[in-house]
């Protein structure tokens, strides 16, 4: 939904089955109207549509596929604005983990996967936006093993950066890339992300190559790249890194990094890491996807991969006081889930009191994809209640 100049809300159907493309149709077309039936009834409703791999090569080769999508949204008053394509693969009802990185962005199936979502979007987005690709974070940042694999990411970002600027000369659609930093992944931490694009994707050698393929001056290739890429700023995550999310906002527009998709998540915070909370909490371990748990304690950072190897540190210590937030997302309406547990939902209201003073991203979405995993307590009616409280709570703040 348009929110004027603070942008388009919607939510990610990455919360819904979608791993190929009959199943996010049936996903799109029985979900989304129903929540926008709610939140939107009378006025056009934005939707990020999450594209498998498997999806996309679909799409890009069926002009028939694309034009029955088109005509969808047409007909129930709808518009795309933005494409999961983070996840390259299945996602749902199976173990995941680090694997939701592959294959990274060193290689050629992300490069051509990402390709196809941006001829995609180029076709099927309406032309009052700027249509934008979530991304991962490059890659997990265990398998970083030296500089030749940073220089791929850098080179493949470079490559992608070309074709969606011969789309913009082609057709007059700008379509954007938004990485996406993550913990445990390459690009983490927002001092990591402006390290990488000030120093590496813009460096005078990266920005050389980039109008050498164009034939452009490399100051010409900039305005390119800044044209193209940036990030998502997934709050949720930020605030796992306990970073001040008003300064890690601040220094990504004083180093002209875009935020082309501010996403509204909210991650598990432990203010006192107890007994009485690991009991809690040992219902969130064993999960399929990652939990990674980032922990302060007597003012250092500690990181574990996920929610169980943090409790097995505990257990070997557990008398020294220490806080945890852990990389599960939860509902963004909830401040609280339980005794000695809550939500690192201040993060949000913190961003978005950011976003209204200084409008940084024309494109928000709310990222709660855990509804399958969630503990039962915390499920509120069916999906479509859930969704529409999420996009309420998210409206309510610009109220």
């Amino acid at each position: 939904m348009d929110l004027g100049k603070y942008g388009h809300l919607t939510y990610s159907t990455l919360v819904h089955p979608g791993d190929t493309w009959p199943e996010m149709w049936e996903s799109l077309t029985n979900y989304v109207p129903r929540v926008k039936a709610r939140v939107c009834p009378d006025k056009p409703f934005g939707v990020s549509l999450r594209l498998s791999n498997a999806s996309a090569a679909l799409l890009v080769d069926s002009p028939s596929e694309r034009a029955k999508l088109k005509q969808f949204l047409a007909d129930n008053n709808m518009y795309l604005y933005t494409v999961n394509a983070f996840v390259f693969g299945p996602f749902k009802n199976q173990l995941v983990k680090e694997k939701v990185y592959e294959p990274d962005w060193r290689g050629e199936e992300r490069t051509r996967y990402t390709m196809n979502v941006a001829d995609i979007l180029a076709d099927v987005a309406p032309d009052f936006v700027n249509p934008s690709i979530q991304s991962p974070p490059l890659g997990f940042k265990p398998r970083v093993t030296g500089p030749e694999v940073v220089e791929a990411y850098a080179a493949n970002l470079r490559r992608l950066a070309v074709h969606l600027h011969k789309i913009r000369e082609r057709t007059g659609r700008t379509v954007t890339l938004a990485v996406e930093p993550e913990p445990y992944c390459f690009l983490e931490t927002t001092e990591e992300t402006v390290h990488f694009f000030t120093k590496v994707l813009r460096s005078e050698q990266s920005l050389a190559a980039l109008g050498k393929e164009l034939g452009m001056s490399a100051e010409d290739a900039r305005v390119v790249l800044r044209r193209h890429i940036g990030t998502v700023y997934d709050i949720c995550h930020q605030a796992v890194e306990f970073e001040d999310i008003s300064k890690s906002l601040q220094s990504l527009v004083d180093n002209d990094i875009p935020v082309f998709k501010l996403q509204e998540a909210a991650a598990v915070q432990v203010p006192a890491v107890t007994p009485a909370a690991i009991e809690e909490l040992r219902k969130w371990a064993e999960t399929v996807y990652l939990t990674q748990t980032i922990e302060k304690m007597d003012g250092k950072i500690s990181r574990f991969l996920n929610l169980e190897d943090a409790i097995a540190a505990w257990e070997k210590d557990p008398n020294r006081s220490r806080e945890w937030r852990i990389h599960f997302h939860v509902p963004v309406f909830l401040e609280k889930l339980g005794e000695n547990m809550r939500t690192t939902r201040f993060a949000i209201a913190e961003a978005l009191a950011f976003h209204k003073a200084n409008p940084l991203s024309a494109q928000l979405e709310i990222e709660t994809y855990t509804w399958d995993v969630l503990p039962q307590h915390l499920k509120t009616g069916d999906i479509v209640d859930y969704v529409t409280m999420e996009l309420e709570w998210v409206k309510s703040q610009f109220a």
